[in-house]
């Protein structure tokens, strides 16, 4: 059985990527988003490690994956899994909570594989009137899905999860590390650099940042560049210059992490962005 995916912009609501994919031997790498990822599994099994927990989504099932939570994906059957995703930002979504008078808070999903037929198929009629660029169905149906499963599945983000038992200065020192991580994507510093520029010992600081991301730095590192590079090719950069600007040895290199996890190599995910050169 083939693998195929197509990744594009949404025709109608700013800020929600989509993608449409049937995969059999692809495994995502643990990494975060900086977005929600919601979809709707239409054959087979996904199985995804979400925050430390074992996830398994099957045909019907709805998938919610919350932002900066680190998560994998792979086959759960021989036969992979096909499913339509949909990728709204955190802004998108918390202004729809706002919207609807929802508790004041960042909106998070406590359960991240749900059975709800009726949002299912909502989620499935707005994720096809987007791939036909019927944008009035689209926009209406899309916001509409996020409303209900924001009502339905939605709480605000608990003050839990496995870096909740950090201090004010172990949070603190991992925020700054990122932040430096973020500025520093070509010459990164070794861990020992890290923690003292965020001034914590580098076990501590290791284990601060591994509960609160739910990944090492090198790995947030390499989603770090990735997010850059997704920026960069939708500008106009090419595969290779952008390749270079994020830190990669080569647009190879940049390939191997992009696919892994975007789920589609740079060039798709240029030509949707409507940036590919020639």
């Amino acid at each position: 059985m083939k693998e195929q995916a197509r990744f594009w912009r949404h025709p109608a609501v700013p800020d929600v990527d989509l993608l449409k994919a049937r995969y059999v031997t692809h495994r995502f790498t643990r990494h975060a988003h900086a977005e929600f990822a919601i979809g709707l599994i239409l054959e087979g099994v996904e199985e995804f490690d979400h925050g430390g927990s074992l996830q398994r989504a099957g045909a019907g099932e709805l998938v919610l994956v919350n932002p900066e939570v680190a998560h994998t994906g792979h086959p759960g059957t021989p036969g992979g899994w096909a499913y339509r995703m949909l990728y709204p930002s955190l802004e998108t979504m918390a202004e729809i909570a706002a919207d609807l008078g929802r508790p004041r808070g960042t909106p998070s999903f406590p359960e991240q594989v749900v059975r709800d037929p009726a949002l299912a198929a909502l989620l499935d009629r707005a994720h096809r009137a987007a791939e036909r660029g019927d944008d009035l169905a689209a926009s209406t149906l899309t916001r509409t899905l996020f409303g209900g499963l924001l009502a339905r599945h939605g709480v605000p983000r608990p003050v839990t999860g496995p870096g909740a038992e950090l201090t004010s200065a172990g949070r603190r020192a991992v925020q700054e590390a990122i932040e430096l991580l973020g500025a520093s994507l070509l010459d990164p510093p070794t861990l020992n650099r890290l923690a003292e520029s965020v001034r914590a010992r580098p076990f501590p600081l290791l284990r601060a940042f591994k509960a609160e991301t739910g990944l090492p730095p090198h790995a947030y590192l390499v989603s770090l560049r990735v997010r850059r590079a997704r920026r960069l090719l939708a500008s106009g950069r090419t595969p290779a210059e952008v390749a270079a600007e994020v830190g990669f040895t080569d647009q190879a290199h940049l390939t191997r992490h992009f696919k892994r996890i975007v789920g589609v190599p740079p060039a798709a995910y240029q030509r949707a962005a409507g940036t590919y050169k020639t």
